[in-house]
C-alpha cells in the first residue's frame, strides 16, 4: 500500500510543482485552494473521516460473523443512502456559494465562490470513493484502490500541462482544471465499484435492502461523534486557511505548497500503515485479543516514528532549497519561496506527530471507540484557535503552522493516555520513546552538520544541466543523509531495521 500511496503522492508532488508554475503564488492560487478545499472539506468528514473509518470494523465484524452475503446487503443501504445526502449536500453548498458571491469584493474570493459549485459534484463522487476504498480495505486489498488516487493527479497534470498554459483567461483555465477533477472522480469511482465486483463484494441493491434501516442506525452511532468532530476540525482547518487569506496573498499558498511537501512522507508512510494497522486491529479487537491489538499499534508508531523524523529533520534544514527546486520557476518568485520555507520550517517539525496520531486513532476505531478521540479533538482543536491568535500577528503563517504543529502533538499524547487508561494495558511506549529518541540524535546532528558544512559550500559551485542551481548540492547531501541515518540505526542496534527487511522478505 505504502507502494501504490508512494505512486500517487509523487504524481501529486508533481502535480503541485506544475500548479506553483502555472499559477504562482498569489492570488489565482489561492481562489483554487480555497474552492477546491470545499469538495475536501467532506472527502475527509465522509469519505476518508469518520463514515469510512466506522466502516472498517462494522464490515470486519459481519463478515466475521455473519458473511459476506448478509455484508452485501447492509452495504446496499449504505450506498443508496449516502449517495441521496451527498447530492443534497452538493445543490445545497452550490446554492450558498453563489448567494454569497454578491456580497464579496475582493475578486480573488469572487473567482473562489464561482468555481465551488462546478466542483462540489466532485465530493459526490470521492466520498464514495473514500468508502468503497474502505471496503476494499477489509478484505486487505490495499495496492489496488490506493492505485486509484492516481487519476486525479494524471487529469490535473494533463490539464496543467496541456491546456492551461496556451490559456490567458484565467477563469476559463481554472474552470478546465475543475472539469479534470471531475472526470477523474468518474472514472476512479467506476474503477473501485468494478473491484468490489471482482472480489464479490459489491452492494446488494434491492428495495427491501435499501429499507434496512439496523445497520443505518448502527453506523449513525458510530460515526456521529466521530462526524461531529470531523466537522470541527474541518471548520477549524478553514478558519486556518481565511486567517491565512486576511494576512496577505502569498500567505495561503505557503500553507499550501509547504503543506503539500510535508503530506509526502505521511501520505505514503502513515496512512499506509494506518489503513492496514486499522483492519488489522480490528480483527484483533473483533476477537478481543488485546495484546495483538497493542503490538501492532506499537509496531506501526515504533516504525513510522523511524522513518518520518529523518524526514522532518532533513525538511527542516534543507527546507529553502527543496522549496526552490520543487516550485520556484513560471509564476512563482523566490519571494514566494521565502514564505512557503517559513510555514515549511514548522510544519516539518510536526511532521512525526502528524504521522504518529494516524497510527493512534486506527487503535481507537478498530474498537469502535469514536468518542474518546472526537472528544480530544475538541479540546485540541480550541488550543489550535486560541495559539493561532497569538502566533499569526508576530510569526504570519509560521505562527499557523506552528498552532498546528503542537496542538497536533498534545493530541497524540492525549489519546495515548487515554487507550491505556481504555484497555488497561501496557503499550510499550518506553520502546516508543528510545525509538524516537535515537531517531532524533541519528538525523538531526547529521542533517545539520551536512547543511552547514557541505551544502552551504556545494551550493553554486556543482550544477546539474537543466536542473535549478540547489539540486545537484541537495542531492548530494540527501544521499550522505540516507547512508549517515541508516549507518548509525545500525550501529544503534535498531529494532526497525531487521524488522523492515523481514517484511521486505515476506512480502
Amino acid at each position: 500500500m505504502a507502494a501504490a500511496t508512494l505512486f500517487s503522492r509523487v504524481l501529486g508532488f508533481l502535480r503541485e510543482i506544475l500548479e506553483a508554475s502555472v499559477l504562482g503564488g498569489g492570488a489565482v492560487a489561492s481562489s483554487w485552494f480555497l474552492a477546491f478545499m470545499t469538495p475536501n472539506l467532506f472527502r475527509r468528514i465522509l469519505g476518508e473521516g469518520a463514515l469510512g473509518t466506522a466502516l472498517v470494523p462494522t464490515i470486519s465484524h459481519i463478515i466475521e460473523l455473519r458473511g459476506k452475503e448478509d455484508a452485501k446487503r447492509q452495504l446496499a443501504a449504505i450506498f443508496a443512502w449516502l449517495g441521496l445526502v451527498l447530492v443534497l449536500i452538493c445543490i445545497l453548498v452550490s446554492v450558498i456559494s453563489l448567494t454569497l458571491k454578491f456580497w464579496v469584493k475582493d475578486p480573488s474570493g469572487v473567482m473562489a465562490l464561482n468555481l465551488i459549485p462546478l466542483l462540489m459534484p466532485y465530493s459526490f463522487f470521492i466520498c464514495l470513493i473514500g468508502i468503497t476504498g474502505s471496503i476494499l480495505n477489509t478484505l486487505r486489498v490495499f495496492f489496488l484502490p490506493a492505485l486509484g488516487s492516481l487519476l486525479l493527479n494524471i487529469f490535473l497534470i494533463v490539464c496543467l500541462l496541456f491546456i492551461c498554459p496556451g490559456m490567458t483567461d484565467i477563469v476559463r483555465m481554472l474552470d478546465f482544471l475543475a472539469y479534470a477533477v471531475l472526470l477523474s472522480g468518474v472514472i476512479q469511482l467506476a474503477m473501485l465499484l468494478g473491484l468490489m465486483y471482482w472480489y464479490d463484494i459489491f452492494p446488494s441493491f434491492s428495495i427491501n435492502n435499501l429499507k434496512n434501516f439496523e445497520i443505518l442506525s448502527e453506523l449513525w452511532k458510530l460515526t456521529l461523534p466521530g462526524l461531529i468532530g470531523a466537522s470541527v476540525v474541518q471548520i477549524s482547518f478553514f478558519i486556518d486557511r481565511m486567517m491565512a487569506y486576511s494576512i496577505g496573498p502569498q500567505a495561503v499558498p505557503a500553507l499550501n505548497y509547504s503543506d503539500r511537501i510535508v503530506y509526502l512522507p505521511i501520505g505514503v508512510f502513515a496512512i499506509a500503515f494506518g489503513s492496514v494497522l486499522l483492519a488489522n486491529m480490528s480483527k484483533s479487537a473483533a476477537k478481543g485479543d488485546t495484546a495483538e491489538l497493542v503490538a501492532a499499534l506499537n509496531l506501526g508508531l515504533r516504525h513510522v516514528l523511524f522513518v518520518c523524523v529523518p524526514i522532518a529533520a532533513f525538511t527542516v534544514f534543507f527546507r529553502l532549497p527543496i522549496v526552490r527546486c520543487c516550485f520556484l520557476r513560471g509564476k512563482f518568485t523566490e519571494s514566494d519561496a521565502l514564505e512557503t520555507a517559513w510555514a515549511m520550517l514548522f510544519f516539518g517539525l510536526g511532521v512525526p506527530a502528524f504521522c504518529a496520531i494516524k497510527i493512534t486513532l486506527s487503535a481507537f476505531y478498530s474498537r469502535k471507540d469514536m468518542k474518546t478521540p472526537v472528544k480530544i479533538s475538541f479540546l485540541c482543536i480550541f488550543l489550535n484557535l486560541i495559539l493561532n491568535v497569538i502566533l499569526m500577528f508576530p510569526m504570519q503563517q509560521g505562527g499557523l503552522a506552528l498552532a498546528t504543529v503542537i496542538s497536533s502533538t498534545v493530541n497524540n499524547c492525549l489519546l495515548l493516555y487515554f487507550l491505556k487508561k481504555a484497555i488497561r494495558h501496557d503499550l510499550g511506549l518506553d520502546q516508543v520513546g528510545y525509538s524516537l529518541l535515537r531517531s532524533a540524535v541519528a538525523s538531526f546532528i547529521p542533517a545539520g552538520i551536512l547543511f552547514f558544512c557541505i551544502y552551504k559550500k556545494l551550493h553554486g559551485i556543482y550544477t546539474i544541466k537543466y536542473l535549478p542551481a540547489d539540486a545537484a548540492p541537495l542531492i548530494i547531501c540527501g544521499v550522505i543523509f540516507c547512508i549517515s541515518y541508516a549507518l548509525i540505526s545500525w550501529l544503534c542496534r535498531s529494532r526497525e531495521l531487521p524488522e523492515l527487511a523481514s517484511m521486505f522478505r515476506r512480502g
